[in-house]
């Protein structure tokens, strides 16, 4: 599977962003999506993820309420919808993917597909 995050850029502190991911797959709703980012000089770290069916998320623990996922797989697309953004959530965010792993994961081990990243940069 081809994924392809975009919608990325330059937001105020406080402003939101919603991010897509494209996917090319036939049987798209047989993958877990996840979400990482990785900041400059910092490891890429597991931001979320979302089940098959798009009925259960999983969340880092500092999202605290402010992302949503969502996924129509119908369009192939995935969505990440971050709220109240801070200067921290900046990063290059990706979107990954694998038909073996639940949505449970957070190892960026477990997922084997990746798409190219958008960088999301926060204004304090």
């Amino acid at each position: 599977v081809q994924l392809q995050a975009f919608g990325g850029g330059l937001v105020q502190a406080g402003g939101f962003l919603r991010l897509p991911c494209a996917a090319s797959a036939l049987l798209f709703d047989d993958y877990s999506i996840a979400w990482y980012r990785q900041a400059p000089g910092k490891e890429r770290e597991f931001v979320g993820s979302i089940n098959r069916s798009g009925v259960r998320r999983n969340y880092a623990d500092f999202v605290e309420g402010r992302f949503t996922f969502s996924r129509d797989n119908g369009k192939n697309m995935v969505y990440l919808q971050m709220n109240s953004l801070k200067p921290e959530d900046s990063a290059v965010y990706y979107c990954a993917a694998d038909r073996s792993t639940t949505y449970v994961a957070r190892n960026r081990n477990d997922y084997g597909f990746w798409g190219q990243g958008t960088q999301v940069t926060v204004s304090s």
